[in-house]
């Protein structure tokens, strides 16, 4: 018998199926900026109506909470998760998310799941107004075991030079508002999966995955509903870390952004996790979200109004002048 790649194990049909099951749905994502379909070696995309453009990039994975996904079997929200790692991190800086390429890498290729997964990220570009323009499929038996996938993406937004969100102009007296989060978003899962073993285990009354693969929030519409009416000082998104190691990120030396933890309304499965694993709080704050999705911190005289544009929005602190960029109280 002659040897062939799918006897080493890859399977090229099954890309093709693959391609066959998202092409269509990929294409909704497309405007008129997109030059060219799926299939070409590279994606173009034109820009244009822009004075003074600047190109804003992120890329991120989903991490461990594939674990969740795959011993489940629900892939919908992990594209989700892709995308919003990405199109999250860039939107702190005022950028509009234009395009998105994700890498998906396996064992064993099944056309069903990657199509799954590709589907959540259009379903996610599509919230953002954001093109899916291409991506890449690896099927690496070897390198990993059948029914194991990895996922990462790459997304590109871009801004007016002179809107640039960096956080100079966070000053003294500022007020910090917090986005909520979905959950656990996709970051701390490798303590998850150690103190919740059992996904399958009832959770408020439906099995646990369900609430540990709650989809990562998309901030794109919020976000950019206050941007066109209030002068945003800084935006952070608050991702692996948690607050402690996030916020700081964008205050500037002499300036401290005083929170207020009380305030903060923690999921209740975080509080669960906590009792749970006897976990300090501060290592919680310093390892998840805590429910505090992302932070937009504003002069205090537009607090008022991204609370009212904002309904889920809420005020957890200010802006105060101390040597440490963080301080929970």
């Amino acid at each position: 018998m002659n040897n062939t790649y799918k006897s080493a194990g890859v399977d090229k049909e099954e890309g093709y199926r693959t391609v066959d099951k998202i092409k269509s749905a990929v294409a909704e994502t497309h405007n008129k900026n997109v030059l060219n379909n799926l299939g070409s070696f590279g994606a173009f995309y034109e820009i244009g109506g822009y004075k003074n453009p600047v190109l804003v990039s992120g890329t991120d994975g989903v991490g461990t909470k594939l674990k969740v996904a795959l011993d489940s079997q629900n892939y919908d929200s992990i594209g989700v998760d892709c995308f919003a790692m990405c199109a999250n991190d860039i939107l702190c800086h005022g950028a509009k998310p234009l395009f998105f390429l994700d890498y998906l890498a396996c064992g064993k290729l099944d056309s069903n799941i990657a199509a799954e997964i590709v589907l959540g990220m259009v379903n996610a570009c599509k919230d953002n107004q954001c093109a899916l323009i291409g991506g890449e499929t690896a099927e690496m038996p070897g390198m990993y075991q059948p029914g194991d996938y990895d996922v990462a993406g790459f997304c590109v937004g871009i801004v007016e030079k002179d809107q640039i969100i960096d956080g100079s102009k966070i000053k003294k007296g500022d007020t910090i508002i917090a986005l909520p989060s979905s959950g656990f978003h996709s970051n701390g899962f490798s303590l998850v999966r150690k103190i919740f073993p059992d996904f399958n285990e009832e959770f408020e009354g439906k099995p646990l995955y369900e609430t540990l693969l709650e989809p990562t929030r998309l901030y794109f519409q919020p976000i950019h509903r206050i941007l066109k009416e209030v002068d945003v000082h800084g935006i952070a998104h608050i991702t692996g870390g948690g607050l402690i190691e996030n916020v700081p990120r964008i205050i500037p030396n002499g300036l401290s952004a005083e929170i207020k933890t009380s305030r903060i309304k923690i999921p209740s499965v975080m509080l669960e996790l906590e009792k749970r694993g006897n976990i300090d709080r501060m290592e919680m704050f310093g390892t998840f979200n805590m429910g505090v999705g992302m932070v937009v911190v504003v002069d205090e005289s537009e607090a008022a109004k991204v609370l009212e544009i904002l309904e889920d929005a809420y005020e957890i602190g200010a802006i105060t002048e101390n040597t440490e960029k963080i301080n929970l109280v």
